[in-house]
């Protein structure tokens, strides 16, 4: 991805496992743990969410759901949601991912991540340097994270993919 399209790029880095233990498939059903190694050779997309932010629904959702529906059927691609929670344990819990998965109509794996012991920092929040929610990480097909930040220019990042 290059500054024409728009895209903020960040210094690239490869990708980290994801160690996320909790979650759900396309469906809404309680699913195995999804491993980097699962999506080998996609491009993978992956949105950062807490059920309880505000930007996330303003915002983060909308943005994610135009980027999966401008993409379905493209099988180079990979859809991820994560519900990093780093505060707020009692509300961000992993009910609330199958609560968002379904009021956006969104049918893609989602997961819950609060960390190793269930009440501390997301992983991936430590594992990719997020900033907190939303957020979107874009990693490419050799594993290299080629984005990670807040702001997203949806329209040129859906430009981008359809082109893979």
């Amino acid at each position: 991805m290059n500054n024409t399209n728009n895209i903020q790029e960040k210094q690239v880095f490869k990708a980290q496992e994801f160690n996320v233990k909790d979650w759900i498939d396309a469906n809404g059903e309680k699913t195995d743990q999804i491993k980097l190694v699962d999506l080998d050779g996609k491009f993978k997309i992956i949105y950062c969410f807490q059920s309880w932010c505000p930007g996330c629904h303003s915002k983060g959702l909308p943005d994610l759901k135009k980027m999966v529906d401008a993409l379905e059927g493209n099988d180079k691609i990979a859809f991820l949601a994560v519900q990093t929670v780093f505060e707020g344990h009692n509300e961000n819990t992993y009910d609330k991912i199958l609560e968002t998965q379904k009021q956006y109509e969104l049918k893609i794996p989602f997961g819950h991540d609060a960390g190793d012991d269930g009440k501390s920092r997301s992983n991936i929040m430590t594992n990719y340097q997020t900033g907190g929610t939303p957020w979107f990480i874009l990693i490419d097909k050799h594993d290299n994270v080629v984005f990670a930040d807040f702001h997203l220019n949806v329209d040129a990042a859906i430009g981008f993919l359809k082109d893979l």
